[in-house]
Parts: C-alpha cells; structure tokens; sequence
C-alpha cells in the first residue's frame, strides 16, 4: 500500500465533468472523472487541471468530492474550440497550472496526463515540479490516421511528432489493451519496459442490471419498444452510418423485425446540424434510407439517464473504425446489455464474441445486420449474453483497476518518506 499522494491529472482539452457525447467528450472524461473519484475516496489529493470553456462557471470545482478538485485555466478562447488550435495556447495553459500550484502552495507527488496535449504539458510541469509522468494516450493519431476516410479526417503531423516525444520522455505509458501496447512499441518506438496494461474501469454503482420494463419507463420509451441502441460522439470514426445501412438492410429483408423496432441515437446536438457537418450527413442518410421512423438522433444525454437507455435497449451497438478501448460497450456490459461491436481495437478484448455480444468487421453492414437480426429473433439469447456481459464486467470495477493504477505510482515515486502526520500527505519529490 502506497502512501497518499498529492496527484495532478492533466485533461487540456476536455472537462471531466462536461456532458458527455458532445463533440469533444466521450470516454476519456468519464475515465478522469472516475478514475479520480476512486482516487479521492482512497485518501489521495487530487487536482483535475483542464482548460476553461465558460467564464461563468466556477473556476474551481470539487464536484469530484471532498480532496479533489477540477481546476480550469484559461488558455485561449473561454468557449469550445477546436483541440488543434488548443495547441498554440499550451504555453499559457502551462503557465496558468504552476500559477495555480504555487499560490496553493502544492508540490505534487505525480503527474497524469491524458491525451497528446496533456502529455506535452506534463513534459513542462515536470521540468518545474520533478514528479514523474504518467500517460495515456487514450488514442493514437497514426491509428487514427491508418482508417481516416477522407482527408478532412486525418491528425495533424505535429500530433504524431508529439506523441513520439511523449512515448520517449513518459516515465509510464498506460496502455489500455494489449494491441495498444504493441502499437506503442511498434509505431512509437516506446520502451516496452516502459508500458502497462491496465483497461479503463466501470463505476458498477451507477451502471448495474435495471430490469427493462422499469428502464424503459424511466427514460419515456414504449414499454413494448425494442430498442437498439447507439452511445457516442458524432464523427465519422464511430461508424454510425453503418448501423443506419444495416437496419435498412433489416427494413428491406425481414421487415416483420421493424415493427415496434426504435433505434436511439445518443450524442452530439440534433438541433444545430449546421454545426456538425456528420450529424446533417447521417440525418440525410436516414431520410435516403427511408428508417426515419425508426432512427432517432437524440442528442447529448445526462450520464445519470444512460444506465437506463443501456438496460432498456436489448442491445448495444458499436459500429466504429476504431476505439482504443470502448468505455460503451464496458457500460452496456455492466448494465446487463449484450454488444455487438467492430472487430477493432479494445473492442476485440472487451467484448468477448458469442458469449456477451459479437463482434463483426468495421464497415460491414450486411455482417452487423445479420447479428442485430440474430439477437432480436432469439429473446433467450439475449438474455443469456446480457447476463455474461455483466458478469464479465465485474472484473472492470474501478475499485479493481485502481489498485493497478497505484501500483504504477508506486513504481515511479523513487522516495517515500513516512507521511507528514498532520496532513497524511507524503511529501513531494519524489
């Protein structure tokens, strides 16, 4: 057992507690946000430093509980913006943090980053603090790069030379699947010494079996609707397209199973298209398709109703390019939901095929729809993957996948010195 630490997570771009399915939320904030809870509840300080988006709302929060704080810097423009001109405003993020750290009085004991742009910031930190970097990419813009669809699509090269700075100065990478660790090693040039694998976790206190009737009610929908189910940001990578041709594949050749058939669509804005060129793509899709009375886009969804989209729907369906992990299909799972999922990246490890979903090629609807037609003709089926898929799920708690993540602070504090008795604390330096 380790002695608390003082600890600085890093999240330039994203707020850990912003709605999620925004354009630029998804899974990495619900990890920060967990994992630093589960954090705190251990007795450790911890500080969420992230870029501020709105000047009207609190620049220091402790919405994360007691011992923790979200602390938001100006760095740039206080609204959205995009994550690549974020990086011009780094310096100013940088300075803000030690700004912040030095009025506090505050010497941290280490630093996690998450995503290139705070692996970048952690680089300077240390150079200030000497506490010893944590990263995780989270994802990898070659891999990104490896299935852009267009142009538009691709990362810049200064991201790529950036995250091949990170894999050569991070003291740990935190790799999320195996098949992450080899693309470090391989693609990066990291030290595989250098590398853990340690998989995001799952809070099983919010995400749990609901039974659907009471699900359904919960969130409005007919308690004789069977759902299929989309979580996610609306971008060309999560595949969504897929999912519409394939149930208009269903449409056309088992069209008994349309009937009392609803496909609800979480994430990005459905009021504003003109604001996100994919949600009009997909919305014109639908329409060209002919499932508009099936597919609905309901936009960006409070976390606390998502335990009950994922039990009331008879599966969850993830269609994408590529996910480094899968934070979705993990919350389906614990909630009792099979999956049924691209054959990429976490998504290969999570989701174990025939036994709590299945997983098809990326960018093939006739595979995915005979899946989705599979499940829904066969109710006993369903119901015994959705109780595997929870109980796989327990092996993801974050109490679990904490105790790993502070073995690796272990690891990288070179000098622990007994805890300073009024505060607990181990003082910093190491």
């Amino acid at each position: 057992m380790i002695p608390r630490l003082r600890i600085a997570q890093i999240s330039v771009h994203t707020c850990p507690l912003a709605t999620l399915g925004g354009k630029e939320t998804g899974g990495m904030n619900v990890y920060v946000r967990d994992l630093s809870r589960e954090l705190i509840r251990r007795g450790h300080q911890v500080d969420v430093y992230t870029r501020s988006q709105d000047p009207t709302i609190p620049r220091i929060s402790q919405a994360l509980g007691r011992g923790g704080r979200v602390i938001h810097i100006p760095a740039g423009p206080q609204r959205p913006y995009s994550k690549h001109q974020v990086y011009d405003h780094l310096p100013e993020f940088v300075a803000g943090v030690l700004a912040q750290a030095e009025a506090d009085g505050i010497a941290y004991d280490v630093i996690h980053s998450h995503y290139w742009l705070s692996g970048w910031v952690a680089r300077e930190l240390r150079e200030r603090w000497g506490a010893p970097i944590l990263h995780m990419a989270h994802t990898l813009g070659r891999l990104k790069n490896a299935i852009a669809r267009s142009p538009e699509e691709l990362e810049p090269p200064r991201r790529i030379q950036v995250e091949e700075e990170i894999a050569g100065f991070a003291d740990r990478l935190i790799a999320a699947t195996p098949s992450e660790q080899q693309q470090l090693i391989e693609w990066y040039g990291a030290a595989p010494e250098r590398i853990r694998v340690i998989p995001p976790g799952v809070d099983r206190s919010r995400f749990f079996p609901i039974p659907p009737t009471q699900a359904r009610t919960q969130v409005g929908l007919d308690p004789s609707c069977r759902s299929i189910l989309f979580v996610g940001r609306i971008e060309p990578l999560k595949g969504i397209d897929t999912l519409l041709r394939a149930i208009a594949l269903i449409a056309r050749k088992c069209a008994d199973l349309i009937c009392g058939l609803c496909v609800p669509i979480i994430g990005g804005d459905p009021a504003s298209p003109q604001d996100n060129a994919e949600m009009a793509r997909l919305q014109a899709l639908r329409e060209e398709l002919g499932i508009g009375e099936v597919v609905t886009f309901l936009g960006a969804q409070d976390q606390d109703s998502l335990p009950y989209y994922y039990a009331a729907a008879e599966m969850v369906v993830m269609p994408s390019d590529y996910e480094s992990f899968g934070m979705v299909a993990l919350e389906a799972m614990a909630c009792g939901t099979p999956v049924i999922a691209s054959d990429v990246g976490g998504l290969a490890y999570l989701v174990r095929h025939g036994r709590t979903g299945y997983r098809v090629p990326a960018r093939d609807p006739i595979a995915l729809a005979a899946k989705i037609a599979r499940l829904l003709t066969d109710e006993a089926l369903r119901r015994r993957m959705g109780q595997r898929a929870a109980c796989w799920a327990e092996k993801y708690d974050w109490s679990l996948i904490a105790n790993q993540i502070e073995a690796v602070y272990g690891e990288v504090q070179t000098y622990l010195p007994t805890p300073d008795p009024t505060t607990g604390l181990g003082p910093a330096g190491g």
